[in-house]
């Protein structure tokens, strides 16, 4: 079974989700590196891949809504190369508009507090990057 890594990738944090069967996601862990240390940030990945044994990773890909693609996707693109290099695995680039707010909007529903709002966003938008990739795969 193919075991899957989702990324929301930030300038001073990835968020990572994991599915270990490849139908549910959920959370796993907030990387935090040194803002702009991008080669810092893969290499913290390029651990986790190892430590679980991943096989593919999704990438969220920030786009406009007009379909542009900006510095962060840019960004987004240049990770990607380097985590290729570095792992020698799949890496998916995967559009995450809105995930960030699918995200913050479900906290809110569930009444987090503000400060768990802050530190788990990140965890929650790879995690809906991952799962909108796997229910696009599943259907």
């Amino acid at each position: 079974m193919k075991r899957y890594l989702g990324l929301d990738l930030g300038s001073k944090t990835v968020g990572v989700a994991i599915s270990e069967s490849g139908i549910i996601a959920s959370t796993l862990t907030t990387i935090r590196f040194t803002e702009n240390q991008y080669e810092e940030a893969a290499n913290a990945v390029s651990s986790l891949m190892k430590e679980h044994q991943i096989d593919t990773v999704i990438l969220g890909l920030p786009k406009h809504m007009n379909n542009d693609i900006g510095i962060r996707g840019k960004i987004s693109e240049s990770f990607k190369v380097l985590l290729e290099e570095k792992t020698n695995k799949t890496i998916i680039l995967w559009d995450e508009r809105l995930s960030t707010q699918t995200a913050r909007k479900a906290m809110i529903y569930g009444s987090e507090r503000r400060k768990t709002q802050k530190d788990k966003k990140d965890e929650l938008a790879a995690v809906v990057i991952l799962q909108n990739y796997l229910d696009y795969k599943g259907a």
